[in-house]
């Protein structure tokens, strides 16, 4: 499966105010980098892929529509999948898109 493109576009319109954004095709997807550091994605699998601190994980996986990001067959602490139907209004994009630029930001440059 394609990445969504309108999420894309929604997520790049977010961003667009960030000097240091970066777009790159990864995992099937087109991934939005802060500084070197990959931030969200629009996910291959439909919906949003989000970078949060390690500690937030387990907190934010009781949210509605977030699921553990899981890379070969394990669960990748600090990555979350947000379902297409979490991310449909601005308001609810908006927040991970911010969570995961603030995260990506707050990291050492690469």
């Amino acid at each position: 499966m394609a990445y969504d493109e309108d999420l894309a576009n929604r997520i790049r319109e977010l961003l667009a105010r960030r000097p240091d954004v970066d777009e790159k095709q990864m995992f099937g997807g087109l991934a939005f980098l802060i500084g070197g550091h990959l931030a969200v994605c629009a996910s291959g699998q439909g919906g949003l892929m989000v970078r949060v601190p390690r500690e937030d994980t387990d907190r934010l996986l009781e949210r509605a529509h977030v699921s553990p990001m899981v890379m070969a067959g394990r669960q990748t602490r600090g990555w979350l999948r947000v379902a297409a139907d979490g991310v449909k209004t601005k308001r609810q994009l908006q927040s991970w898109v911010d969570r995961g630029a603030d995260y990506a930001g707050a990291l050492p440059p690469k």
